[in-house]
């Protein structure tokens, strides 16, 4: 089954994500709705650039369907499905629906059992048509740590984590802008945590409202509450509160009879019309009868003497809960209470595994208690779920306790996480999916054991598991400090030690330079504390390289003089341990002689002594067998290579870095020093003009599953790679990606995106598209130009435009510094390529020097296939030598740069020109002006 957009054919799921970029939705957002992953949802929206040949999302969002003019557009609320209808409630939802209409923040508030959650759901549904931007559901009942409100609320929108950002911002990018609501369900648990997120959110977004449920108010400066009443009794009329009995009492065993109204009005007023005790005692109905539920209520156990009348109706449903619990078979009683300790949906397998149960029998009653509305069926992927409504769930965990079976229930519990999170270090094609149902009960069970210390042990190993299993999951937050929890927890100094070291690594992986510094010295710390001063020594001398070499990841830079004192340290007390030795060898690279060119090194720089550190550093990391160390020297040696102008001596050990790491399992050490060996080895490659190896590191780059959320940084080398190839289609299907991720993330001024922001304008400038070039220009803007724009890649970006516009003599003026005047701008990729287009700007303007360019930039360029027939094309354009210029198509399309050699044709004139200009039209690129010869 395909769909029509103005004749094109596209496919279902193509033609959802163009109706949600038409209502202007992000690509997570998008992914969200469709329950698909942000990646996905790139790729549809890449290929609907193609099918509907239109530049830009912009664009993309014109072409997409007009909704009935008979409904305005609006997306579906994001709400859970409802398993029972819902009953009444007509002046609590007009009433509800009107304070959220007023009110940035309204907490329904009241006794567990009242019926807080359904009534919210029922307000979100029918309220969904006021808020364009949709209504979203979290549910706040697994989660046990006040930290983790933030990542709950980003599930339940369906982002990921965004790297070097936490978790409460990148919910904060994501609604800064929408208009919408956002139901949080049981908040009273982590109230402090839900206060906490509701200030920052809601003083950030000004067009979000949040309803939340809870049995208090959660004291936050926006917030109205709204007491939620019981169920109306038959006292003023139709009474909601029988509604409901006989609504639940049919569903079971066929309606009751009318005559039993009065009988079923009496026990709904027993019970204060609290919803959940009603909906328990109806499922009594086809067993018990109305007399025999009458009966069970005259228990002694009722006690409503004294109190206030919120206090009266908590006792209601307690004692509904206590009837109901009598009336279980033993063997169920147990059950219930022993299944208490999951905090999410579970299995019959679980259950059995956690109650010492067999199987089938743990089968058998699982399906009683869901019979008797102690427990909810749901359905998943992996079979029937069971689980049990919050009030109900620690009513049971009560039960639990009093039987003194708690300890030993948590421990079972306990030991099915630790299996479970075992299980999970084995990655199948369902991993994420079996990871997301047990996550919230590894983190319950995590914190009750480490609360323990007789349970020490046990609550390291999870803390473990969990970093290492929430890092797969791209959960990199949560992974830092599950690895420093795992590191509080640890037995020993050396193992704390090694769990720092993997959290500093998650944290370099996260782009927090601060934080990689503080747990490379505290592991440092602990490693002396086991008496381990070598690995001290490696500590230390790493967490100084780590000031230099990622100096641009932190807010706050260490003092030089602050990195030295480490160097000296660890210089002294490295010994002759292979490992210390080499890491202060690359310490020495990074700090003395700046190596990685650092914000804050020294303003010269030793060519000579910075290569001759860094080989040092290569040479003593080689004979440790550690490929990470050996990597981080050869990035060492790549800088200083560069800083040589060695362009293919730099393109080669960048190489060599890939070749080492590739083969590498995963690890986050491992990840972020691929990450950042993909980075260099694309733009080494771009710098020595291999566009096909650029190309094929930066899609590698931009295809990595730890950057899905963070598509500007994932795309932004990619960028500059299809510019300078001259690939449109695959430029602006990047471009939109970049520009959606680096919005949501807040639009970081990071140097890291200027030339692929330049690169971006380029094309559109190419292209001839005015308003798409003006609104990269103000992008740019926001990321500010510093000199490496104007005299490094914005001086290459903007002397081709100006070369295709015929404007050679601007082209001219644009480089018309040496590149030796402006080295420290143009070394590392643009050294090549602003050498070659000055000559050729040279040779077209008529410049009386255009000879004396050709030959030295011949000279400079030389092995560099791009640059090279750039100068190529120059010289014989100055020469007049046809068959040399033509010869420069070849060469052009053999290095992959389809755009030189369509321009090689124009330039060459007549039939050649004509081939020229329907190859740049096929492009998608604008014509030529006319070029003016000297």
């Amino acid at each position: 089954m395909v769909a029509m957009v103005t004749g094109v054919e596209i496919s279902p799921r193509e033609a959802e994500v163009l109706e949600l970029v038409g209502a202007h939705l992000s690509n997570a957002e998008i992914a969200a709705r469709l329950c698909i992953s942000v990646r996905t949802v790139e790729s549809h929206v890449s290929s609907l650039l193609r099918k509907l040949e239109v530049p830009d999302r912009r664009e993309l969002a014109r072409r997409a369907p007009e909704p009935a003019a008979a409904a305005p557009s609006r997306l579906a609320p994001v709400l859970p499905a409802r398993l029972t209808s819902f009953v009444g409630r007509v002046r609590e939802r007009t009433e509800l629906i009107q304070m959220i209409g007023t009110h940035r923040q309204v907490t329904a508030a009241g006794p567990g059992g009242v019926g807080k959650t359904r009534l919210a759901l029922a307000v979100a549904g029918e309220a969904a048509g006021d808020y364009a931007d949709g209504v979203w559901f979290a549910d706040l009942v697994p989660v046990t740590d006040p930290g983790m409100i933030a990542p709950a609320v980003a599930g339940a929108l369906g982002l990921g984590e965004q790297l070097g950002r936490d978790m409460t911002e990148s919910v904060i990018a994501a609604l800064a802008d929408r208009h919408a609501l956002l139901v949080l369900d049981n908040c009273e648990h982590v109230a402090g945590g839900v206060a906490l997120f509701l200030e920052r959110l809601l003083a950030a977004c000004p067009r979000v409202t949040v309803l939340a449920t809870s049995r208090a108010r959660l004291i936050v400066p926006f917030e109205r509450v709204y007491p939620v009443p019981p169920l109306s009794l038959p006292a003023d009329g139709e009474s909601d509160a029988v509604a409901l009995f006989m609504e639940r009492a049919a569903a079971v065993g066929g309606p009751p009879d009318p005559p039993l109204r009065d009988q079923i009005a009496a026990i709904c007023e027993r019970l204060d019309g609290m919803a959940l005790a009603i909906e328990l005692a109806a499922a009594r109905y086809p067993t018990l009868g109305v007399d025999g539920i009458t009966a069970a209520l005259s228990h002694p156990l009722r006690m409503l003497t004294g109190g206030s009348r919120a206090d009266e109706r908590h006792r209601s449903v307690r004692t509904t809960l206590d009837w109901s619990h009598a009336l279980l078979e033993p063997a169920d009683r147990a059950l219930l209470r022993q299944v208490s300790v999951f905090v999410a949906p579970f299995t019959t397998a679980a259950a059995a595994e956690v109650t010492g149960g067999e199987e089938g029998v743990v089968a058998d009653g699982l399906a009683r208690l869901a019979e008797q509305s102690l427990l909810v069926v749901t359905a998943s992927p992996g079979g029937t779920r069971y689980r049990a409504l919050e009030t109900i769930r620690q009513y049971a965990t009560e039960r639990l306790a009093e039987a003194g079976e708690l300890d030993d229930v948590r421990s079972r519990h306990l030991r099915w996480c630790l299996a479970e999170a075992a299980a999970l270090t084995v990655v199948g094609e369902d991993w994420r999916a079996r990871f997301d149902l047990v996550a919230d009960d590894l983190r319950a069970a995590l914190a009750w054991a480490a609360e323990r210390p007789e349970r020490r042990a046990d609550a390291y190993a999870l803390a473990r598991h969990l970093a290492e299993l929430t890092f797969t999951r791209h959960l990199t937050g949560e992974s830092q400090r599950r690895f420093e929890q795992a590191a509080g927890l640890a037995a020993g100094p050396s193992v704390a030690a090694s769990m720092l070291r993997q959290a500093a690594a998650v944290a370099g992986c996260r782009t927090i330079g601060d934080d990689m510094y503080r747990l490379r010295l505290a592991a440092a710390d602990a490693a002396r504390g086991s008496g381990d001063t070598a690995g001290a020594a490696t500590d230390l001398a790493t967490a100084a390289t780590i000031a230099f070499r990622f100096s641009t990841t932190f807010v706050r830079l260490p003092p030089p003089e602050e990195a030295l004192a480490l160097v000296g340290e660890a210089r002294e007390t490295a010994g002759d341990d292979p490992a210390a030795r080499a890491a202060v060898a690359l310490a020495e690279a990074a700090v003395l002689t700046d190596a990685f060119g650092a914000a804050q090194g020294p303003p010269g720089n030793a060519v000579p002594e910075t290569i001759a550190r860094a080989e040092r550093a290569v040479e003593l990391a080689r004979p440790t067998g550690d490929p990470l160390a050996e990597s981080a020297a050869l990035d060492a040696l790549t800088g200083a290579q560069s800083w040589a102008g060695d362009t293919f001596a730099t393109a080669a050990t960048a190489r060599r870095r890939i070749t080492l790491l590739t083969s590498l399992p995963s690890s986050p050490a491992g990840t972020h020093e691929l990450i950042d060996a993909l980075g260099m080895a694309t733009e080494a490659a771009l710098g020595a003009g291999d566009v096909p190896g650029a190309l094929r590191w930066a899609r590698r780059l931009a295809g990595h599953p730890s950057l899905a959320e963070v598509g500007h940084r994932a795309t932004c080398r990619l960028l500059m790679v299809d510019a300078l190839a001259g690939d449109v289609d695959e430029a602006l299907a990047a471009s939109v990606r970049f520009l959606d991720a680096w919005r949501r993330a807040g639009s970081p001024a990071r140097a890291l995106f200027r030339p692929a922001v330049a690169a971006v304008a380029m094309i559109h400038g190419l292209r001839d598209d005015r308003d798409a070039r003006r609104e990269w220009q103000e992008v740019l803007d926001e990321l500010h130009t510093p000199p490496e724009h104007t005299y490094g890649y914005g001086a290459v970006f903007d002397a081709m435009l100006l070369l295709h516009r015929g404007q050679a003599a601007e082209a001219l003026e644009r480089t018309a510094p040496d590149a030796r005047q402006v080295w420290k701008w143009v070394t590392w990729i643009w050294h090549h390529w602003y050498v070659a287009l000055r000559t050729e700007a040279a040779v077209l303007a008529g410049s009386p020097d255009a000879r004396d360019r050709v030959a030295e930039a011949r000279t400079t360029v030389a092995g560099n296939p791009v640059a090279d027939a750039i100068v190529q094309r120059a010289e014989a354009l100055l020469d007049g030598d046809q068959e040399a210029l033509l010869a420069t198509a070849d060469a052009f399309d053999a290095a992959g740069c389809r755009y030189q050699s369509a321009r090689t044709m124009v330039l060459a004139g007549g039939d050649h020109a004509v081939r020229g200009a329907a190859a740049l039209a096929g492009l998608g690129f604008a014509p030529m002006a006319p070029a003016r010869h000297g």
